[in-house]
């Protein structure tokens, strides 16, 4: 599965993919977030969309499409 991280780089929000290539960018957290589910969207694989905190801890995860989401397990 193809993974997309939005994080803080200096003033701006942007979303790279595992080589740190930048494949979208926004002056705040929700526009790149908007623009990045947008990306994945696109994509005919299924995209993982891990959205940080600007302290660089992830505060969320995101699956495109929702069925590709991995089944949920207890405990």
């Amino acid at each position: 599965m193809k993974r997309l991280d939005v994080v803080q780089k200096g003033d701006e929000w942007v979303a790279q993919n595992a080589s740190k290539q930048v494949v979208a960018r926004a002056p705040t957290k929700a526009e790149a977030v908007k623009k990045t589910a947008g990306v994945a969207r696109a994509d005919p694989q299924p995209v993982s969309v891990k959205i940080h905190k600007a302290n660089g801890r992830i505060q969320e995860e995101r699956t495109y499409p929702s069925s590709a989401d991995p089944s949920r397990s207890k405990g």
